[in-house]
């Protein structure tokens, strides 16, 4: 599966096509946003218009770099007028295409569902967060989950990873994490379970006293994605 234009840059220097990293997770965040949007409209208030219109932007963004070319994907454009006076970071285009095809057909999958067949449930939602899952690892991390199944699936070797992770290195004593470092993230961690538990167990049905008996009818979002017992005890309905 060729770009129609081709993919990558060719840069003096360079033995293989290059594509800009910055420009890339520049782009994975703006399409993080779009789909978080989508993901909690659906999600909270059962709201599925916003994610079939994110699905189809999805597959004509995706569509436009693996099968034409990244130079002309709106994300990318977006991307690259964001981060236009930053220092460019390149990086082997070969297992970007790979990444990219995998989104391209998680885009494709949910725009049959969503747009073709009206599918509300675990299905998509299950999609979307997998979507969800690798922009947000590349735009927060840098780490295309994408590129690391290109080398473990097809065995091929890949060059110019984001941060040089591809090659063997030592760590700097900046890089590596302390067990005291350990030990206080376990113990935020505890803290911040801790703080759900008391909080989440309190009761909280004064503001829903103006709102009658209609106040504990279940939301056909909550019943498709099985929690309408967990509805009711969250709305101090049981």
């Amino acid at each position: 599966m060729r770009a129609l234009l081709g993919f990558g840059e060719k840069i003096d220097g360079y033995d293989i096509p290059v594509l800009n990293e910055r420009e890339a997770r520049a782009g994975a965040g703006i399409l993080f946003a779009l789909a978080l949007i989508a993901f909690m409209n659906a999600f909270l208030v059962g709201n599925f218009a916003p994610i079939r219109v994110v699905a189809v932007v999805f597959f004509i963004d995706f569509f436009i770099r693996v099968l034409i070319s990244p130079k002309y994907a709106p994300s990318l454009i977006l991307g690259r007028l964001a981060v236009r006076n930053q220092t460019p970071e390149f990086t082997g285009a070969p297992q970007k295409h790979f990444a990219w095809a995998l989104g391209l057909g998680l885009a494709t999958i949910m725009v049959v569902l969503v747009a073709g067949f009206d599918v509300r449930g675990p299905v998509n939602m299950l999609i979307c967060v997998t979507c969800l899952t690798l922009l947000f690892f590349e735009t927060a991390f840098g780490i295309c989950i994408g590129c690391l199944l290109y080398r473990v699936l097809l065995r091929r070797e890949t060059v110019l990873c984001p941060g040089g992770v591809c090659e063997v290195s030592v760590k700097h004593p900046v890089q590596r994490t302390s067990t005291a470092q350990l030990a206080a993230l376990t113990l935020a961690g505890i803290l911040l379970i801790g703080a759900g538990s008391v909080i989440g167990s309190r009761s909280y049905a004064a503001p829903f006293a103006a709102q009658g008996a209609d106040r504990c009818k279940v939301p056909a979002f909550a019943i498709a994605f099985g929690h309408e017992q967990m509805w009711k005890q969250r709305n101090n309905c049981l």
